[in-house]
């Protein structure tokens, strides 16, 4: 059976492990999930990433992070859904927390943060926001 939304999929893989304060999480691995991934660990939200090749299947394995017991990621939530795709311009992004936060967006020159986006001026569609 295939999945209508792996990127949901993905993070709430991610919220259940940290909230059983499990080391690591795995998944099916995708461009798009590497990506993502590639973020949360530039912005410190996750310890560390890798994909390992096991035959035609990739698996992406994700380390979690913790700060004295307590998981670095408060909030992460899919923003922009399969059945309702929300793209913004440059001037348009949304701001977490009043910039505490990062909306991770994907724009025509790869998956970066709304600040990164904003700075090089590029819109996109705001896949999910992390705070």
């Amino acid at each position: 059976m295939s999945m209508s939304d792996p990127i949901a999929d993905m993070l709430a893989r991610i919220k259940n492990a940290q909230g059983v304060a499990k080391r690591a999480v795995s998944m099916p691995a995708s461009k798009l999930k590497v990506a993502i991934a590639g973020v949360l660990k530039d912005e410190g939200y996750i310890r560390d990433f890798q994909v390992e090749d096991e035959g035609a299947k990739r698996t992406l394995i994700i380390e979690l992070k913790y700060v004295e017991g307590r998981g670095v990621i408060d909030r992460l939530e899919r923003f922009s859904r399969p059945s309702r795709r929300r793209y913004f311009g440059k001037n348009e992004l949304p701001r977490v927390l009043n910039g505490l936060g990062v909306a991770i967006v994907s724009t025509s020159h790869g998956v970066m943060t709304d600040s990164q986006a904003r700075a090089k001026g590029h819109g996109g569609e705001v896949l999910c926001l992390v705070a």
